[in-house]
């Protein structure tokens, strides 16, 4: 029988816990979301392999999304410029505003990404897919 959470539950997850989303020379794991939450928002962790492009520019029209830089730098496009965000930055990004990620680096990067409202982690399977028969590529 599965366990199942609620958004009046406490959630506790260990280190690397939640749903993994291999997404070629990314990783996508998910900490808490629509079932969670309530749909409120979702938190998940967001790995890039040195030298790696991210998901691509895209802009969510009613989602605000905010990331921390939680390891390595991270290149962060908001709106029209290109932001380095070492380890311990935060970005929000408004809704309605083109944004993406990569990681420019030699080093592994790690982003924490809260999106609100929620739901759209109920796509990440749907994205694997994607990104298995379209991998991202290094830069």
């Amino acid at each position: 029988m599965r366990d199942e959470r609620t958004e009046r539950d406490v959630l506790f997850l260990r280190p690397g816990e939640g749903r993994a989303y291999p997404l070629g020379r990314m990783n996508a794991v998910f900490k808490a979301d629509h079932g969670e939450t309530d749909s409120a928002y979702s938190v998940s962790e967001w790995w890039l392999e040195p030298q790696t492009t991210g998901p691509g520019a895209h802009a969510h029209d009613e989602n605000i999304e905010l990331f921390y830089v939680i390891e390595g730098v991270a290149s962060i496009l908001a709106g029209a410029e290109w932001l380095e965000a070492p380890a311990g930055s935060f970005i929000r990004i408004p809704a309605g505003v083109l944004h993406d990620f990569e990681n420019r680096t030699d080093r592994r990067a790690g982003l924490l990404n809260v999106f609100l409202p929620g739901g759209f982690e109920e796509n990440m399977p749907a994205i694997a897919t994607w990104f298995a028969e379209n991998p991202p590529v290094s830069r």
